[in-house]
């Protein structure tokens, strides 16, 4: 049996050198696990048929909600329905 690697996100991300370009890093089912580098302001969206997580590495991250907000820090998650 092949061995599994682990990813290692600290790596990953340090290869990633623009902002705003999703890098695809591993794939499990129907579902893709991207890292982006974000600068300024993240414009407000939906996804009608799925949720997304978000997970901070270093640096902050605001997401407004329609009744909200919540701030992330580094080594904070949050899933948005």
């Amino acid at each position: 049996m092949p061995a599994i690697p682990a990813l290692n996100l600290a790596r990953k991300l340090s290869l990633i050198h623009e902002h705003w370009t999703p890098k695809v890093i591993a794939e499990m089912n129907d579902y893709q696990f991207k890292l982006v580098k974000l600068h300024g302001e993240f414009v407000w969206h939906s996804h009608a048929d799925t949720d997304e997580t978000f997970i901070v590495l270093a640096g902050q991250l605001r997401i407004e909600l329609r009744d909200g907000h919540i701030d992330l820090g580094p080594g904070e998650m949050a899933v948005i329905p």
